[in-house]
């Protein structure tokens, strides 16, 4: 999770668009075509509004819950409300029952078209969310996996969607890239996570280091929590390397964006390191410096 804006009232659509400028990644940069950045913003307001109804998060007052069409009594219900916004998705991909409802689900519709995208990874993203109102604790690493393919790849796929640049190896580099990307958030953000209940480090990682839940609600980390967040660190960074060589496999623009996407979470990473992997007081977060030498570093094809 990630600081947000101050909400402005009365306009849904621009509170979560205004998100993206405080994402760990870059989500439509000057330096891309407008094209481009106008339908990756209406993906990622697509995104961020899936999450905020899952985690709860929705500005105050209920405008969310009035365009989907959700009652006063009922927007309190995150699976309603995820109910309702895969009712609006679909009205894009089937027309059958008029335009979408939601502004931003109407900005989408217009990407959609002219990008040709299929209707598997957004609801993939809603999927996601329902599991959250009913998983709370991942028993192995192949299960956070299996969650990550829901909660993170698509966003990936849509990327090389948008951009045109979607071939079978480069999904399976952006899967491993937005896998190892989904895994540091949940180690920056253990602490709040488990104010929420949930917990994303394996149960099977915890035992094997003698780690207890009432460990994750100390202000600091304790030797065992620090080497578990070592220890997921590294699968995390393993997994951008597999993925990097994504990077390398286009040219232009683009390169320039996933670069940022694989250095961002190298560069989390190495905050995470940094601060003796205690990620329990707040989650460490790279300066502008070191990111931009993993920008560089990536780029090269080194790290």
């Amino acid at each position: 999770m990630t600081a947000s804006a101050a909400p402005r009232p009365g306009d849904p659509e621009q509170n979560t668009l205004d998100k993206a400028a405080h994402e760990n990644f870059p989500v439509a940069p000057f330096f891309l075509p407008r094209a481009w950045r106008e339908d990756l913003m209406a993906v990622y307001g697509y995104a961020r509004l899936v999450d905020d109804i899952g985690d709860g998060d929705l500005a105050p007052g209920g405008a969310d819950a009035r365009l989907l069409g959700v009652s006063a009594g009922e927007a309190e219900d995150r699976l309603v409300l995820l109910d309702a916004f895969e009712a609006d998705l679909r009205r894009i991909f089937d027309g059958s029952d008029g335009p979408p409802r939601h502004p931003l689900l109407r900005r989408l519709q217009a990407t959609v078209r002219r990008r040709s995208l299929t209707p598997e990874p957004f609801l993939a993203l809603i999927a996601a969310n329902r599991q959250d109102q009913f998983v709370a604790r991942y028993e192995t690493y192949d299960d956070l996996l299996a969650y990550c393919g829901l909660s993170a790849n698509p966003v990936g796929r849509l990327v090389l969607a948008v951009t045109g640049a979607a071939t079978p190896e480069r999904i399976r580099r952006s899967d491993a890239i937005c896998t190892a990307l989904q895994i540091v958030e949940h180690l920056q953000d253990v602490a709040e996570d488990l104010g929420r209940d949930r917990v994303y480090l394996p149960v099977v990682d915890m035992k094997r280091f003698h780690v207890q839940e009432a460990d994750l609600a100390a202000p600091t980390s304790g030797a065992s929590v620090r080497a578990l967040v070592a220890f997921e660190a590294q699968r995390a960074r393993d997994l951008l390397n597999e993925g990097a060589p994504l990077v390398g496999s286009v040219h232009g623009r683009l390169r320039l964006l996933l670069a940022g996407f694989v250095a961002g979470g190298r560069a989390a990473i190495r905050a995470i390191a940094a601060a003796e992997y205690d990620v329990l007081p707040g989650p460490p977060k790279p300066g502008k410096l070191q990111l931009l030498r993993e920008v560089g570093v990536t780029l090269r094809g080194e790290g």
